[in-house]
């Protein structure tokens, strides 16, 4: 029951946190950056056409390159907000707006430089309102390219084997918990009860897959199953869904707290 709590938690604390960046992951965006600039060079963006091709595309690809690194950082400090984990769009548009500050002064400052001093300071705002709907857009795209290969990358979860055993009139409820009753099991599900011929230990095996766990010699109860929580006298109690009341034994009691069920 231990590792199967701590298993629970890990999972958790990692679900709320994005996945590290990867090498291919950086080349991918570096290489992408590398053509940008090169387009850029190619379209002579920034009124950079009066400066030499060579030149003026290790320019364009610079600035590629620093708009690339400010991409990644901003994508993952924007992550650590919790209103980032809303989903894409809301990602998408802390991660721009946090690096629109400098990549916009960085736009500026190199209109500034490839086209002799033709940039003025009341432009400054223009060019950051550009910019910034430039780096939402590029966010994301960044962000829906990592969330998919995020979405690939996670296996899919074996079926639960208990799911197996349940009598046809249970098929397809949700099993709230399971109640060992001599050397049958009570099983409480969104359904109804109905009992089975298995010994409450295989039954544990067999349940994993389902965020739950053993709060009893007798009983293994599912985490969304549970209602309510009580402690008295030492002793705690759960109420599931179905209003069955279901005790926690000491054994379990420590555990329990721990993974916050009490």
């Amino acid at each position: 029951m231990t590792d199967r709590l701590r298993q629970t938690r890990t999972a958790a604390v990692h679900a709320s946190r994005l996945e590290p960046l990867s090498w291919a992951g950086t080349r991918r965006t570096l290489l992408m950056a590398i053509l940008v600039g090169i387009f850029l060079s190619f379209v002579e963006a920034f009124d950079s056409g009066r400066v030499a091709l060579l030149p003026r595309t290790a320019f364009m690809v610079a600035v590629g390159m620093i708009g690339a690194t400010l991409g990644m950082l901003s994508f993952r400090v924007a992550g650590l907000f919790p209103i980032s984990r809303r989903g894409l769009v809301v990602h998408t548009l802390v991660s721009g707006t946090l690096m629109t500050p400098l990549m916009g002064l960085l736009v500026w400052g190199s209109v500034w430089l490839v086209s002799g001093g033709l940039a003025y300071v009341h432009q400054l705002p223009q060019y950051l309102l550009i910019t910034w709907i430039m780096c939402l857009a590029m966010s994301g795209f960044a962000i829906f390219l990592s969330y998919r290969r995020q979405a690939a990358a996670t296996p899919t979860p074996a079926p639960v084997k208990f799911l197996e055993r349940l009598p046809l009139k249970l098929r397809g409820a949700e099993i709230w918990a399971v109640e060992a009753q001599d050397h049958y099991l009570r099983l409480h599900t969104s359904k109804g009860q109905d009992l089975i011929l298995m010994r409450l230990a295989d039954a544990v095996a067999e349940l994993q897959g389902i965020e739950g766990a053993q709060v009893h010699r007798s009983w293994w109860v599912a985490r969304d199953a549970v209602a309510d929580a009580r402690r008295g006298d030492g002793r705690a109690t759960l109420k599931l869904k179905d209003g069955s009341d279901v005790p926690v034994s000491r054994t379990y009691a420590k555990l329990i707290r721990e993974a916050g069920w009490i």
